[in-house]
This record gives C-alpha cells, structure tokens and sequence, in this order.
C-alpha cells in the first residue's frame, strides 16, 4: 500500500509540471495575442495624437504616455516570450545541459566539462526539466560552497535499459552526516530524482570532492 502511494505522488508530481508548463504557455500567448494587441493600438493612438497635437505642453505629456506604453509593450513582449518559451520540449537534452554549460564558464569562475555517448535521449518534457534543475543545482552549491575549479558531467546510456547522469567536483567537500536535511540543495536534487523514479546518489570526501549519480531506467 505504502509503494502504491508513493507511485502515485510521484504520478501526481509529474502530471502536476506538465499541466503547469501548458498553463504557462496558454497565459503567455494570450498575454502576447490579446493585451499585446490591445497595447500596441493604443500606442498607435498616442502617435496620432502626438502628431496631430500643436500645443506643445500637451504634446510633452502625450509623448510621455506614450513611452510608458511602449515600455509596458516592450515588457509584456518578454514576459511572453519567457511564458511561451518551449526550450526544454524542443531540444535534446545534451544541448540544454551544454547551454548551461557555456553559461557556467562564460564567468570563469570554474571550468565545466561536459561529455556523453549519444547524441538523441528519448526523454519527456517531466525528465529533461528534472535533469536540467538537478544539473543547475549541484553547478550552483558546487560553485558557491565547494571552492572547485573543475566540474565533470558525464551522461550515458550504461547499457540497453538505463542511463546514467555523473556529475563531480573537485572541491572540498563536506561530511553528510554534519549538514541539514536542506543543506546544499540536497532535498531539492533527491526529490527531482524521486519524481521520475531516478536512483539517487551523492558522496563527498573532505578536501576531494563530491559525486553526484543518478540512473533511470529508459522506456520500453
């Protein structure tokens, strides 16, 4: 009974992203189609009126409505944008991982190394966003309080039935027996693994390092 309930929230979880990510993207492209609309007719306006308006001191605060509204267009813009953005469900996920890859290195603060054996993962939009946010994570705390100057990710496919995500630090390291339940993103990697059924494994050596594992079973 105990197994049943815990398949069923991690179901529950999985189904919960996908209806967000949709919820998201409906709000963004009515945002882009409806009020973006709206807003860009009332800029038109103001133009009008700015150009047809001789009397200078209303000219000024029409010209000032007006830049207001373009702002507001500009940010609407991108927030819609940002809402409607489908990264994750079209790309693969060696390039999302490479994309924050680049990024990380991009401020030199240490080097990433990024390495896999294929090229094309059948993984859904629920597994690619969890191994995204598992990567960011453990690149965020080792950056932040490991004091490395080098992180390895290797993704694989082991053999026929699982892949394997390795991710390691050379920084110093911690003792898990000394950290709390929310240190270093611990909980936040350990539940994303537990939502697409991923085994988990973390181990870290003082003054060595720290090695993430998590392996999933592929689809049938």
């Amino acid at each position: 009974m105990e197994i049943k309930n815990e398949i069923h929230q991690k179901e529950l979880l999985a189904t919960q992203l996908e209806i967000q990510h949709a919820t998201m993207q409906q709000i963004g492209r009515e945002l882009h189609d409806n009020i973006g609309q709206k807003l860009t007719l009332v800029s038109l306006y103001t133009q009008q009126l700015l150009y047809e308006n001789r009397v200078p001191e209303v000219s000024e605060r029409i010209d000032q409505i007006s830049q207001i509204i373009n702002q507001s267009l500009q940010d609407l813009r991108s927030l819609s944008k940002t809402l409607t953005d489908d990264n994750i469900s079209q790309k693969e996920i060696v390039t999302l991982i490479q994309e924050e890859v680049d990024n990380t290195n991009s401020f030199k603060k240490c080097m990433v190394t990024f390495q896999h054996n294929f090229e094309n993962l059948d993984l859904d939009f629920v597994q690619k966003n969890m191994l995204l946010r598992i990567t960011q994570e453990f690149i965020q705390n080792s950056i932040k309080h490991s004091r490395c100057k080098n992180i390895f990710i290797d993704l694989n496919i082991s053999d026929d039935y699982f892949w394997e995500l390795k991710i390691t630090d050379n920084g110093v390291g911690f003792d898990r027996s000394r950290i709390t339940s929310n240190g270093i993103g611990l909980t936040n990697m350990k539940n994303r693994a537990e939502i697409i059924g991923a085994d988990f494994s973390l181990e870290s050596k003082k003054n060595i390092g720290t090695t993430l594992i998590i392996i999933l079973k592929k689809k049938a």
